[in-house]
């Protein structure tokens, strides 16, 4: 492809976001075996030129591109379409189909409760509070509440107020690439609540199998079990999610975090997504991707949702602003498959488990006044920061004991214990009496654990780093002793 030969790259200025629609031009292109592999892409110079657009847009998405693994920058040779993509996906166009009553809601078998943690420093899974924006979500919130109708107040819409499906759409449509409309956008009061009603829709209790990532998130594990599936730990590596190493049944659900995997923080590659989108066509599966934290990535852009380029619609694709603004918000949402719609509404009918509606239109209004987004861009560099206090100080104080990832994005650390003999459970708890939180690794494992412990890094500061880094290698050198 050469910058005179690109009439098919047609750009929409009105609708914005040049980067994001230069990504999904070239992205689609490329899936759909359009663009060979090993076939170069025009300069970032000629492109923009060619486009009339500026050469800084173009040279931001082919990083989005390479990132994601659809490009590669061989020396001398300039941007090609990556020589390791697998053959594109075989499945149906991306049009709307129609929804369905899927399968019944299935009655659920009790869990084992998890007290709450204690919140100490490091604790993984909460955000930074103290850099929570409280003045403009008070004045957004505050205006909905002085403004309500009459209509406002009565019981909305099951699935959240339109204002705001409309604005989380609008959100990860250019944030995540996702592919919807409105009316898949569903409003929940946690993730774990999204999950839980896609769990009961798609799972015929002990009938059903479900993968799940090994390791993987503890409570994603007991919702899926509590709604009846026969789990089916599949092994993660460096690339995500591993299905050549699947065993046992062909599954009805599978559950991911491809962006960010959860605990590890490694990306899915592209190869492995595809296999992953191939491997729910073949067994007529849904997956739910759980996107909890990706807009924090610090080495890269963060690469587009899988939900985005499923073609066969069998994606739902699960968010939080627990992570990024607050958890005491209260506010996830899920972007459904078109199949599972009417029944994930007639669910969560069944449980009345509403957001706020001043919520609901404050976090609408938040959003769509730019406040979430300049609230991401700038906590993207303090948590940049902070992961690099963080992974330094472990490796500097630590690093005789402990594997330390490369803490590339998010707001938590995983590390392991080089000594498999340690129980990590015994590290958590001397920790916690010198005053700082922490999980354990093994915790998160199903199939073999293995020990190690996991951070949050929102509050790392590089005093509180070194004088917890000091404090785990005294007790990591008395275990070893």
């Amino acid at each position: 492809m050469t910058s005179q030969a690109v009439t098919w790259l047609v750009l929409d200025r009105p609708q914005g976001d040049l980067e994001g629609q230069l990504c999904r031009a070239i992205r689609e292109r490329v899936r759909a075996g359009r663009l060979g592999a090993g076939e170069p892409l025009p300069s970032t110079r000629a492109l923009a030129l060619s486009l009339g657009i500026a050469r800084s847009t173009v040279v931001q998405a082919y990083e989005r591109l390479r990132a994601e693994g659809y490009v590669e920058t061989v020396r001398g040779s300039g941007t090609r379409v990556s020589t390791a993509r697998p053959r594109p996906l075989a499945g149906a166009a991306r049009g709307r189909a129609p929804a369905s009553a899927g399968k019944a809601p299935a009655e659920s078998l009790p869990a084992a409760a998890t007290p709450a943690p204690r919140a100490l420093p490091f604790q993984p899974g909460v955000p930074d509070l103290k850099s929570f924006p409280a003045a403009a979500w008070a004045r957004c919130v505050g205006g909905r509440i002085k403004s309500l109708r009459i209509h406002d107040l009565g019981y909305g819409p099951v699935a959240g107020l339109p204002a705001l499906r409309a604005a989380i759409l609008a959100h990860a449509s250019t944030a995540r690439g996702v592919v919807a409309q409105a009316d898949q956008v569903a409003v929940f009061p946690s993730a774990a609540a999204a999950i839980d009603t896609l769990a009961r829709v798609t799972l015929a209790p002990r009938a059903d199998t479900a993968w799940i990532e090994d390791p993987g998130w503890p409570r994603a594990r007991a919702l899926l079990l509590r709604a009846g599936a026969q789990l089916v730990p599949v092994p993660c590596d460096d690339d995500g999610i591993d299905l050549s190493r699947a065993a046992g049944a062909g599954p009805r659900l599978i559950y991911v975090t491809p962006s960010h995997q959860c605990p590890t923080g490694v990306t899915m590659s592209l190869p492995r997504r595809l296999a992953l989108l191939d491997a729910a066509q073949r067994h007529g599966a849904f997956i739910i991707e759980d996107d909890y934290d990706s807009e924090f990535r610090y080495d890269a852009r963060p690469i587009a949702a899988l939900q985005g380029i499923d073609t066969g619609q069998r994606v739902a694709y699960v968010g939080t602003f627990s992570k990024t603004l607050a958890p005491g918000l209260r506010v996830a949402y899920a972007i459904l498959p078109p199949e599972l719609v009417a029944a994930c509404h007639a669910d969560m009918a069944l449980r009345q488990g509403d957001v706020p509606i001043h919520i609901q239109a404050g976090l609408a209004d938040f959003l769509n006044d730019g406040h979430f987004r300049s609230h991401i861009r700038r906590m993207r560099g303090v948590y940049a920061e902070r992961m690099h206090n963080l992974v330094r100080a472990l490796t500097q104080h630590c690093g005789e004991w402990l594997e330390v990832a490369d803490g590339g994005g998010g707001l938590k650390l995983a590390v392991r214990l080089r000594d498999h003999g340690v129980d990590d459970r015994r590290v958590v708890q001397a920790l916690a009496e010198r005053g700082y939180g922490a999980r354990t690794f093994s915790e998160f494992c199903l199939a073999a654990p293995v020990p190690g412990l996991v951070f949050g890094i929102a509050q790392g500061t590089p005093a509180r780093c070194e004088a917890l880094a000091q404090a785990l290698a005294a007790i990591l050198r008395g275990a070893a002793q």
